[in-house]
């Protein structure tokens, strides 16, 4: 993680740490009076999305607000993009604007690498979602609500996951949740195992660091988080499971499975849900449900994404690092690189 973040694969296990560590501190201002700092005052962030999106897009703007970015939303639709233009041109025309970050969602697996190596644009480049492939801040949200409430808030600090067993269970083959997921609870120590219908398992899954399962029952008594996908209908093509009732049967999470999960145990979901098929109203309701919390500890996760990213003036990180090289330019620090400065 140079300049970019572009797939939770290219996170270690420090880089996480410190993003999941920089996150509690940003947790912090959602309580003060003034939920603001003057971190990024000067800089404009470009939210880039192709793709429909609720959650991340306001996500991801209040974080940048939050840190006094100047922000710009460009969708698609009603763009020149929908009169052809291609990501190239688009990327130039950001170019010539002068923006310091680009927040990109794309249909198509790959673009905003695309855009971080291509050479058309000199700014920072955050994923925000791109075709089934990657969706690195959506995991760093996941990974920080596991370890709020598996590990706990004060006691987490400079802690990974290991040891703590996650079940992801549904869509695999087109959810970029699921694949961000697993590369980045394995770097955290942790044991993931996804449950899906055979017809929802990716080719290739057998060198993923995770174990395959197509039993949901077996699984749940011995999962300290269950994480529930969603069914992509807007991705298939062809038809994947019988009936939405068979589907729920065998795949969804109701109260009597939930039952079966030990007493600590979490419910996760990405959002949107569609209850009455993955989930139940009983469950998606219940105490041991995230889905709210998740979407408070995106806008922290993001906050402290772009924070290190954009190379903050600010004190945010308390707990004692490695010195670091300071010979880099701030914009172009790695995730785990933040000056002396800041340390104090």
């Amino acid at each position: 993680m140079q300049r970019h973040l572009i797939s939770a694969a290219d996170l270690t296990r420090d880089d996480a740490v410190l993003i999941l560590d920089t996150a509690e501190e940003m947790a912090r201002v959602a309580d003060r009076p003034i939920k603001k700092l003057p971190t990024l005052r000067g800089r404009t962030v470009v939210n880039l999305f192709f793709e429909d999106s609720t959650r991340t897009r306001i996500s991801f703007e209040a974080a940048e607000k939050r840190l006094s970015a100047d922000v710009i939303n460009f969708t698609a639709k009603g763009s020149s993009v929908s009169k052809g233009e291609s990501l190239k041109d688009t990327a130039q025309t950001l170019e010539a604007m002068g923006v310091d970050a680009v927040v990109i969602r794309h249909g198509a697996s790959g673009a905003p690498y695309r855009l971080a190596t291509s050479g058309w644009i000199d700014a920072a480049v955050i994923n925000a979602g791109d075709g089934t492939h990657q969706h690195p801040t959506q995991a760093l949200l996941d990974a920080f609500t596991m370890r709020r409430r598996l590990v706990g808030r004060d006691a987490g600090i400079g802690q990974d996951l290991s040891g703590k067993r996650i079940t992801i269970v549904g869509d695999v083959l087109h959810s970029r949740v699921a694949r961000s997921n697993v590369d980045l609870l394995h770097t955290l120590g942790a044991e993931v195992t996804l449950v899906a219908p055979p017809t929802l398992v990716p080719v290739g899954v057998g060198s993923w660091p995770c174990e395959i399962s197509y039993d949901l029952d077996s699984t749940l008594s011995k999962s300290d988080a269950v994480m529930m996908l969603r069914v992509q209908r807007e991705r298939m093509n062809a038809a994947f499971f019988p009936t939405e009732r068979e589907y729920s049967r065998r795949y969804g999470l109701d109260g009597d499975r939930m039952a079966k999960m030990p007493e600590h145990a979490i419910v996760m979901h990405p959002g949107p849900m569609v209850r009455g098929m993955e989930i139940t109203a009983e469950v998606a309701d219940s105490e041991r449900c995230t889905v709210v919390e998740q979407v408070a500890n995106g806008v922290s996760i993001r906050m402290a994404v772009l924070y290190l990213l954009l190379g903050g003036n600010e004190p945010a990180v308390t707990h004692t690092r490695p010195p670091v090289s300071h010979h880099q330019p701030s914009n172009e620090r790695s995730a785990h690189t933040v000056s002396a400065d800041e340390e104090k």
